[in-house]
């Protein structure tokens, strides 16, 4: 927050449960103007495990669990954290309009979704944003990019740095860093900020140095000649 971070994006599943807790213990009362996003209809059966549910009855507990952990009256994204193949989507997405219009939810998103699903739950509810893993080196979900920036919605790549896959050292990528006194990093963050105005990167962070290496990023100002060099790097695979 003294960073100027005003959005904290986590869910039900990180831990499991662990990192809501950890937010309510560490920033509530939460200030104004800090937007909490976090996710439900993914389950944890085991390790490495992640099995979406999404049945109305089981996000309806969710979303009341969550609400509990992060001490919120109302949410204010509350994302479907994957689509589940084995329940209609307009019965999932039903009751999180039924938790919106009880006032426990602001706003919907959806994550790892293509244009179409997008639209088709459009057709049940607002949607305002879209969470797909998207990075230089992994660019799978382009089209649900361009859709977002077509219809005003927002755009939040998990995986916005790739794990480093793809950030070759000794590369153009490092020429480009060099120029800047900047980390590959920092670059890979930079390139999604500049890429589109409807991109939020939700980069993790395991320390203060890293955080403050992360925000950093959003002031570096590439020139569109340093922007073309990173982006053909992954081509759009």
């Amino acid at each position: 927050m003294e960073l100027g971070v005003n959005l904290i994006d986590t869910a039900d599943a990180y831990g499991p449960e662990t990192s809501e807790l950890l937010i309510a213990e560490a920033l509530h009362p939460y200030p104004a103007g800090l937007v909490i996003a976090t996710k439900g209809g993914l389950t944890r059966p085991g390790p490495g495990q992640w099995v979406p549910n999404g049945r109305p009855d089981y996000l309806k507990r969710c979303v009341e669990k969550s609400l509990k952990r992060l001490r919120l009256d109302r949410i204010d994204l509350y994302q479907l954290h994957r689509v589940d193949p084995k329940v209609p989507m307009e019965e999932s997405l039903g009751v999180l309009k039924e938790m919106q219009g009880a006032g426990k939810i602001r706003h919907v998103g959806l994550s790892e979704v293509t244009p179409e699903e997008i639209a088709r739950a459009r057709k049940v509810l607002p949607i305002v944003s879209a969470q797909n893993q998207y990075n230089i080196a992994n660019r799978r979900w382009e089209k649900t990019l361009v859709y977002c920036e077509k219809e005003g919605l927002g755009f939040m790549p998990w995986s916005p740095i790739g794990g480093n896959r793809g950030l070759k050292r000794g590369d153009a990528l490092e020429a480009v860093a060099k120029a800047h006194s900047a980390s590959v990093v920092q670059l890979a963050l930079t390139w999604l900020l500049q890429r589109s105005p409807v991109m939020l990167p939700i980069p993790g962070t395991s320390s203060i140095a890293h955080l403050e290496e992360n925000v950093a990023a959003a002031e570096i100002k590439l020139t569109p000649e340093e922007w073309k060099t990173i982006d053909a790097l992954a081509g759009q695979g």
